[in-house]
């Protein structure tokens, strides 16, 4: 059954909780380890056996054009968003899905298309969201979760350069 929209709160993230989305991105940095081979130095524990920070983080609490998101499911954090305005295709964007993670426990239960749905339609404006040429669950995900939200237009889906980016980049007009 898919979550009620009550079942689903998108929060900017404080200052104070920026702990709970740097330990979260452990797990999502975890997530892309399983598709990386096995002889790359992509996604490798540090000495400290963790994946090592995010370089863009900080910046989150410090520029107006990044937003940093807490997802929570009936009240229980399930998950983070850090929204951006980054073109992935080197076009005009007002918003990029920067980062997009929700916990295992709550994927394939509509928690996870429930809170893109919530973040589009708050945020308005040209988007892109890019995915990873070797992520084939979100490229399964992201179509279908973007062409369900509301106010969805000009859905259109690119490839990228194989330089700067290596995927699918999805562009699309959300509201007015």
């Amino acid at each position: 059954m898919p979550p009620d929209a009550n079942d689903i709160e998108i929060r900017l993230a404080s200052e104070a909780e920026r702990p709970l989305i740097e330990a979260m991105f452990q797990y999502y940095v975890y997530d892309f380890s399983e598709m990386g081979p096995p002889d790359s130095d992509d996604f490798d524990l540090g000495s400290a056996a963790t994946f090592g920070r995010y370089d863009h983080m900080e910046a989150y609490w410090r520029e107006a054009s990044r937003i940093p998101l807490l997802i929570r499911w009936r009240g229980k954090l399930a998950g983070f968003a850090l929204v951006n305005d980054y073109a992935h295709s080197g076009l005009p964007v007002d918003r990029n899905m920067g980062e997009f993670f929700v916990m295992r426990k709550y994927r394939r239960a509509g928690v996870a298309s429930a809170a893109v749905r919530e973040i589009l339609t708050r945020y308005p404006g040209r988007w892109e969201a890019a995915i990873m040429a070797r992520n084939k669950a979100a490229q399964a995900f992201w179509p279908r979760a973007v062409a369900a939200t509301p106010g969805v237009r000009d859905l259109a889906t690119l490839q990228g350069d194989g330089v700067e980016w290596t995927g699918p980049i999805l562009r699309f007009t959300v509201g007015a």
